[in-house]
């Protein structure tokens, strides 16, 4: 049995379609076949049930995919293991997050002091984002959703504050502090439905009692903002950098308004010395900025997540 037979059969696999599965790992499609063949002798049973030009995986092929799946990352972790302590390589991150806001600046920090560290970056959904870290697709993940599952682990690196934005005009501007409750009739800006921000902010809303009057939804931190600067509605934001003479934070004295974020990552699986690096880094750099800390703070240790 050769690891080039086990690639293939996880292409075929996913494929299940010779002829597309021979394009994709531009060989020819009759030496495929006889690959996928000589594998099958060497299992000792077929893992495709095969029906005229069509081929599908069988029972026994699905119990076969798993652990070549498992063996293959496996290799791979090996080798990023092994290249990290030969030196041959500097490192690489592969970074999950639902959102870029509040991470550019510490992203700019991190290259600028490692420009030799290979980044990738997929924004995706909060369901995406989970599968991705658990099939070991990712190296970490940055959420203010927990993500609940036994062999994930995560460290808790921004506590943010979590404010009503309001234009300059609007009858609260002058306030010092508001509750939520205050908010029942007014026009809300909001995220799209199941955006991660917006299952937070859903949750304060409805701690508040009220049902807000969505008349927009967006799905990027800098929209929600800029909406409200042009007096479309009021919305929860989080701090939004420097003073700005269009927009005004108000403090929400109940409830209590809060996002955690955490950078989450697989406890079974090898994390690169990188990805340690910036895991470590990240905690350390919104401690320094202070950005919008909270007095009860966490501590940035490991924490096992629980189903």
């Amino acid at each position: 049995m050769e690891l080039l037979q086990l690639r293939y059969f996880r292409t075929v696999a996913r494929l299940e379609h010779m002829t597309k599965a021979a394009q994709e790992l531009h060989i020819a499609q009759p030496a495929l076949s006889k690959t996928i063949s000589r594998l099958e002798e060497d299992v000792g049973v077929p893992l495709f049930d095969r029906q005229g030009g069509r081929i599908k995986l069988n029972s026994f092929g699905w119990a076969f995919l798993g652990k070549v799946e498992q063996a293959l990352l496996l290799l791979e972790e090996g080798k990023k293991e092994a290249a990290e302590l030969a030196g041959l390589e500097k490192g690489s991150i592969h970074l999950a997050t639902s959102t870029m806001e509040r991470l550019a600046d510490a992203l700019s920090e991190f290259i600028a002091q490692h420009p030799d560290v290979n980044f990738r970056i997929t924004q995706t959904s909060m369901e995406e984002m989970t599968a991705l870290v658990v099939s070991g697709d990712v190296d970490l993940c940055f959420t203010a959703l927990p993500i609940e599952h036994q062999e994930l682990s995560s460290v808790s690196v921004l506590d943010e504050e979590v404010f009503l934005g309001v234009p300059p005009g609007h009858r609260l501007a002058g306030r010092d502090i508001v509750r939520l409750s205050e908010l029942a009739e007014e026009p809300f800006i909001g995220y799209k439905e199941g955006f991660p921000f917006q299952v937070m902010n859903d949750r304060l809303l409805r701690e508040a009692g009220i049902a807000p009057n969505f008349v927009c939804r967006v799905d990027e931190p800098a929209a929600i903002a800029s909406l409200v600067r042009a007096g479309l509605g009021v919305a929860l934001v989080g701090a939004c950098g420097g003073p700005d003479a269009k927009l005004r934070l108000l403090p929400i004295e109940h409830p209590v308004c809060r996002r955690h974020f955490r950078l989450v990552w697989h406890d079974k699986r090898y994390l690169s010395l990188a990805a340690r690096a910036f895991r470590d880094f990240l905690a350390s750099y919104f401690t320094s900025s202070r950005a919008v800390k909270s007095p009860h703070r966490e501590t940035a240790h490991p924490t096992r997540i629980k189903t």
